[in-house]
This record gives C-alpha cells, structure tokens and sequence, in this order.
C-alpha cells in the first residue's frame, strides 16, 4: 500500500491540506496528517484546528511514498522553517522521490533548488519564488 504525509504548519489553508487526506485515504493510500508544531493540535489560516495522528519526530521517513506541503499563510512559512522537514524535502528530491506542494507551498521547492527545469505553477503573486522553474499561467 501507498503512503504518504501532509505536514501541517500553524496557518496551513485548510482545504488544501484536508481534502488532500480525505481523497487519498477515500482511494486507500495510507494518508498521515504531521504536525510540524509542538503539539498534535494544529490550526488552520481559518481558525480551525486539526487534531494530526502524528508528531514530525514519529515520522518513518523510510517507509513514505511521498511528502505533501500544504500552501496557507503563514503555514508555508513554518513549513519551511522547519529545518529538519526542508532537509528530508531535500533527500526525498536527491532520491527522485515524490513530492507535492500546493497554492504558495511550491516556493518552498523553488527556494531549494528543486525546480529547476520543471514545470511549475503557484498561488498568484509567487511565481517569483518559483526559482528555476518554467512557470505555467492559467488564463482563466
């Protein structure tokens, strides 16, 4: 079976995050909701607060299919100041393992390099953080 875990910082945008979980565990991945911050509460840009299965430190890095970053404000932002997160970010990138970031999370991989030579696209005004990568418009 398929794993992954969505990482969830103070502030992260709470349909982005949730309905990541809800689509993945509904199509039987193994979705673990992570908290990023000191307890296993973690409230949303929107005041609501999540209860996680897991702290970061409990994490088996090993045994994850993939790691998703949540966009929100200020939830990109305490992701990436969490050093040790950006640094298994870095490895699952190195191993050409899967990663995905959401709505201003993909400036998180622009920042580290990660998208040099790919297509990316983010939340609106973010495409300057997209470091590296061919930025993709939508002309809605």
């Amino acid at each position: 079976m398929k794993k992954i875990a969505v990482f969830f910082g103070t502030g992260y945008e709470e349909i982005e995050a949730l309905t990541v979980v809800d689509l993945c565990r509904r199509a039987g991945i193994d979705t673990q909701m992570v908290s990023v911050t000191e307890t296993l509460q973690v409230t949303g840009s929107h005041n609501i607060t999540v209860t996680m299965d897991k702290m970061y430190d409990e994490v088996a890095f090993d045994e994850l299919d993939m790691i998703v970053l949540p966009g929100g404000m200020p939830g990109t932002l305490n992701l990436e100041a969490h050093a040790a997160l950006m640094e298994r970010v870095d490895e699952f990138h190195k191993c050409g393992r899967f990663l995905a970031a959401i709505c201003a999370a993909p400036s998180i991989f622009g920042h580290r390099g990660i998208l040099q030579g790919r297509q990316a696209c983010s939340y609106p005004g973010f495409e300057k953080d997209l470091n590296g990568a061919n930025v993709v418009f939508d002309s809605v």
